[in-house]
């Protein structure tokens, strides 16, 4: 079924890039289109995956310069039955993290250290399995291919202008023009948003049964949401057309739950958890788990119970300054 909702993205996404070649310069601006759709098609296929982690400037780490995100991501690999994905870091203060790769045996993970700073272990974890779901359900490369289709049709929008004096290659003049610039880019966006809103909450859903705790990808969003909405993400807001792929979007200042959201509220995610988890405490026992912390609440929040159970909460020691963010040597032994 992926298989075919993917052939079906393609030869949407192809059609689409002909449509602006048509309204560009008639039908022999729609035979370029064409081939230029089909290049990039298999360019997409190939190498889509290396330009986004090129574009958010992610560095490959393994067990030596990064030992607990590694184990981390290794144990949730375990679990979901996949192959150990390549395991990448981004320098950047924003928490967010992303999944890439045509296939699960070529595919990569990527947080950003403002990521592993800013969450537990634990809900690292539940992070990672997320994108794990991503990798196993094959979005990957549904979701890099629409980023690189729609980054090409915003560009051969913004390229129309160029292209406009020339009537005689342009049947539908300015008009065609306007169009190219204006509703072509809308199109690809909307494109985009029906991919990863749709398959946002599979992830969610698949994520938790892979890390076994959805409260604790509950917390994780609601962290990252909320440092999302703090801090700007700079490599994010030069390539908008990659902000699907992330857990949360990058982009400042996106929380609605509506036809211009790249992602579903974080709000309904959290919901949908919440309700997973008490779906499972009915059918079986699990340990107690908090929910995320609220927004009027200002201490930060695990998916233990620990700080609920003291009288007076205590600050939260600080992490120490290194790539991950964590002491590699103190909670490893949870992930081996």
């Amino acid at each position: 079924m992926n298989t075919i909702r993917t052939a079906m993205l393609l030869a949407a996404m192809t059609a689409l890039f002909m449509g602006v070649g048509f309204l560009i310069g008639g039908t022999g601006g729609m035979m370029i289109a064409f081939l230029f759709a089909a290049g990039t098609n298999l360019f997409s296929y190939w190498n889509a995956d290396k330009m986004v982690l090129s574009m958010n400037r992610a560095v490959e780490v393994d067990e030596r310069n990064a030992p607990e995100y590694y184990a981390i991501v290794q144990a949730m690999a375990k679990q979901a039955g996949l192959p150990m994905p390549k395991t990448y870091l981004i320098d950047n203060p924003q928490p967010n993290a992303f999944a890439t790769g045509r296939n699960p045996q070529n595919a990569a993970v990527a947080a950003s250290t403002g990521l592993l700073q800013a969450l537990t272990p634990e809900e690292v974890a539940a992070v990672m399995a997320h994108e794990l779901a991503h990798v196993q359900h094959r979005d990957t490369l549904t979701m890099t291919i629409v980023a690189t289709f729609a980054g090409a049709i915003s560009m051969l929008g913004n390229f129309a202008f160029f292209f406009s004096g020339n009537r005689d290659n342009n049947p539908f003049g300015f008009v065609g023009v306007l169009a190219a610039m204006i509703v072509a880019p809308f199109a690809a966006m909307v494109v985009q948003m029906a991919v990863s809103r749709t398959r946002e909450y599979e992830a969610d859903r698949r994520g938790a049964k892979i890390c076994g705790h959805p409260l604790w990808l509950a917390s994780a969003l609601d962290k990252i949401a909320r440092g999302a909405e703090r801090i700007r993400n700079p490599d994010a807001e030069r390539n908008p057309a990659t902000a699907h792929l992330f857990i949360i979007n990058p982009l400042h200042g996106e929380r609605m739950d509506s036809l211009f959201s790249t992602h579903p509220a974080t709000e309904n995610r959290i919901a949908a958890l919440q309700a997973m988890a008490r779906d499972m405490a009915d059918s079986e026992t699990p340990r107690q788990a908090p929910t995320p912390r609220q927004a009027d609440e200002q201490r930060p929040s695990g998916p233990w119970g620990q700080a609920a159970q003291l009288e007076q909460p205590t600050e939260p020691a600080k992490p120490k300054s290194n790539p991950w963010g964590r002491n590699p040597t103190g909670p490893k032994g949870r992930w081996s």
